[in-house]
């Protein structure tokens, strides 16, 4: 008995410790986007610059949503916004369709050459994207896509991590369902998209939120490819306002908190599905 009551005191002082030390973690996760927020929140500039570094800096003396209304006032960041919105929405419902059709038919089908396929998309994942950003600029503008829609969507349907990850998921999705409806007489098209992309959400979650964070802070490509506010995403908007006199610190955390909330929120809407995928899967 004294045994088993030293095993329990033990094992809860183990799960004490564990939950301490996370919540610091958490903490330390989480210092940034708290004083970011509370910084947009403050309207007084004098008191961001004096609180500065500070535990006070986390109080904001004033809460308002001036810093808010600047931004739009300060640029067009309704435009900026949409171009986010329409870029990258366009890039990941059709980047789930097409990497998710490839990697169902590497799954399911056999042919001579489909190993050197997988292993071929394997070694195309540690490509950089800087690696191609050249030549790829090179060949869009000689095609005549440049500040345009397309150009920033286009390349990056299709990504060897994506297919890869649905080749995974379908390699062990159940054969039995797909051998069902095909003695039923279903074609592999409608199985596809009657049975397993319908089973596939938990990989799709995934996906999409990888994708979306990937496309949403993506700075480099639109900034080479566009040369004003029509075709521009928030990233680069960012830069353009970060550069902006007089540099008031509060209009600027208000910016930065605009970008990040979209992230926040789609994750806390498929985190259920995105955490069922990690266990079924073992994505890190």
């Amino acid at each position: 008995m004294e045994k088993l009551r030293s095993k329990k005191k033990t094992e809860f002082i183990s799960k004490l410790i564990s939950y301490v030390l996370l919540l610091i973690l958490g903490f330390f996760f989480l210092f940034p986007l708290v004083y970011m927020i509370t910084t947009s929140l403050n309207p007084d500039e004098r008191s961001i610059e004096r609180q500065m570094g500070s535990v006070r800096a986390f109080i904001p003396e004033q809460v308002s949503l001036e810093n808010y209304g600047n931004v739009f006032e300060r640029m067009p960041f309704g435009r900026y916004l949409f171009n986010s919105v329409f870029i990258v929405g366009t890039t990941v419902f059709i980047g789930v369709i097409v990497n998710s059709m490839a990697a169902y038919g590497l799954a399911r089908f056999t042919f001579r050459g489909r190993g050197a396929l997988v292993s071929l998309v394997v070694a195309l994942m540690i490509i950089p994207f800087e690696a191609i950003a050249i030549p790829l600029l090179l060949m869009t503008a000689r095609w005549g896509w440049l500040d345009s829609y397309h150009v920033q969507i286009i390349p990056f349907i299709a990504n060897p991590l994506y297919l890869f990850l649905f080749y995974q998921f379908f390699i062990g999705f159940p054969v039995a369902l797909e051998e069902a409806a095909l003695l039923d007489g279903a074609g592999w098209m409608k199985i596809f998209w009657k049975i397993a992309l319908p089973l596939s959400k938990p990989i799709i979650a995934s996906v999409a939120i990888l994708h979306f964070l990937m496309q949403w802070g993506m700075f480099l490509w639109p900034l080479m490819v566009t040369v004003g506010p029509e075709f521009r995403p928030l990233p680069v908007a960012m830069q353009v306002f970060f550069g902006q006199y007089p540099r008031l610190w509060g209009d600027i955390m208000a910016f930065a908190a605009m970008i990040t909330l979209p992230v926040v929120a789609l994750f806390v809407l498929l985190q259920g599905q995105y955490v069922r995928s990690v266990a079924q899967s073992g994505i890190k």
